[in-house]
């Protein structure tokens, strides 16, 4: 593993010349933010030596460097899901290159389901804890210790300083905001009405197929994590009707204008 990411790591140095601070991962819909990276440089999953490849309508499939706000960062433009068929150290690979880059923080986003009654579609929920739902964790197999240690806290997996800066300021721009706990599950069905009242009970507010993971291999690896979640649709038997996935890219991209602007003010704070 340490091997094919330094691999991947010094492919993508042959390509890029700086070296990004802050790592982001787009959800469903939510790569508008692609637009604000000034000195864009882009690379394909595909030209990435031991890349996986994103198969997700509304996954684009590529690295973009570049400067938001004056800080170096890089972009996932499209992730991998557990569901595609990957294993779980695939599903997290980019992470581990990203920080072998130098991304010491990572701003991971997502399209969600809505279990907290409180919220309606559109809601951008900062996460500020995760309930592992998908029955396998990404650590699991041999520790590698020059990645990181063999039993990783996770008493906070997302960085209070970070959200604390975060409310800050969605306040000051005046972009809404809650704040739950995210579940995640492997799909790729939408939950039955049984399971999201399960779920609930266990103190979850939202529910996706992603970002645990790599919240995960973040924190193993000493990154630092601000997740926020798009709320698209309502979970069933809170929503109306059925779902389906154009709607959550809809949604999502009709809410990405609020989470770049954020996303953008909380980069120029970083510096």
């Amino acid at each position: 593993m340490y091997e094919k990411v330094m691999h991947s790591v010094e492919y993508i140095k042959s390509r890029v010349a700086n070296k990004p601070q802050v790592a982001i991962i787009l959800g469903s819909g939510l790569g508008d933010l692609v637009d604000a990276v000034e000195n864009q440089v882009g690379i394909d999953y595909k030209d990435i030596p031991y890349f996986p490849q994103s198969t997700v309508v509304g996954h684009a499939g590529r690295l973009v460097f570049g400067t938001i706000n004056g800080v170096d960062v890089v972009l996932m433009q499209g992730r991998f899901h557990y569901y595609e068929g990957y294993s779980m150290q695939e599903v997290t690979y980019p992470v581990y290159v990203m920080q072998q880059l130098g991304a010491q923080q990572i701003v991971i986003t997502n399209a969600c389901g809505g279990i907290n009654p409180s919220f309606a579609p559109g809601t951008l929920m900062l996460i500020n804890d995760f309930i592992n739902l998908f029955g396998t964790n990404p650590l699991i197999g041999r520790n590698d210790e020059r990645f990181g240690p063999r039993f990783p806290d996770m008493s906070e997996p997302y960085k209070k300083e970070l959200i604390a800066l975060a409310k800050t300021t969605a306040d000051e721009i005046g972009v809404a905001w809650r704040e739950g706990v995210y579940a995640g599950c492997t799909g790729p069905y939408y939950e039955t009405a049984a399971e999201i009242r399960a779920y609930a009970g266990m103190g979850a507010d939202a529910i996706g197929m992603s970002t645990v993971p790599e919240t995960i291999v973040a924190n193993y690896l000493g990154m630092q994590v601000l997740g926020i979640a798009c709320v698209t649709n309502m979970a069933t038997g809170i929503q109306k009707g059925k779902h389906s996935h154009a709607n959550v890219v809809e949604t999502a991209q009709k809410a990405s204008e609020d989470l770049c602007r954020w996303v953008k003010e909380v980069l120029g704070k970083l510096k």
